[in-house]
């Protein structure tokens, strides 16, 4: 068998719960929570790394999931959108883009959820600034972005987790 083909079996710590499966050395996380695991909050938009629609969270950090192999994430924590509730509630990132109508097609929102509770965690109090800078590389066709950044600023005033 080919090194492309071979399999490995994985561990993976998936919104708290941990997964074993056979993965491929080529899969992507992407296909693994989408094709594999039946998160399909997690998007694919380009497959390419442009457009951001397929971030996720892993040891707390945005990260692309069709450009990271599943077999490079063995051992760390990794969170996606379906990950997010707060007790079966949203969460005020959630919460302020349906409120500021942040959310159209909501194909990438997953993704900018994703990369907004990451800025909000390492930064509590965010500049308008630090939210584009946090939102570059994520595209949205319906939106112009105005909603979103107002949405995340208003999460930020109601954030829960300050570590």
């Amino acid at each position: 068998m080919s090194s492309k083909h071979q399999k490995r079996l994985l561990e993976l710590s998936i919104n708290g719960e941990v997964y074993e499966l056979a993965a491929g050395c080529q899969e992507t996380l992407l296909e693994v929570l989408r094709n594999r695991l039946g998160l399909t909050g997690t998007k694919e938009g380009c497959g390419t790394g442009e457009c951001g629609s397929c971030t996720v969270l892993l040891e707390g950090e945005p990260v692309l999931a069709c450009l990271l192999l599943a077999v490079d994430c063995e051992n760390k924590k990794i969170e996606t959108i379906e990950g997010q509730s707060l007790e079966g509630r949203m969460t005020p990132v959630q919460e302020a883009f349906l409120e500021k109508g942040a959310v159209q097609c909501g194909f990438c929102t997953p993704g900018m959820v994703m990369a907004s509770t990451a800025l909000l965690k390492r930064n509590p109090d965010p500049t308008e600034e630090d939210v584009k800078e946090s939102l570059e590389g994520h595209l949205c066709r319906c939106t112009g972005y105005n909603k979103i950044m107002e949405s995340v600023l208003h999460a930020a005033k109601s954030y829960p987790e300050k570590d």
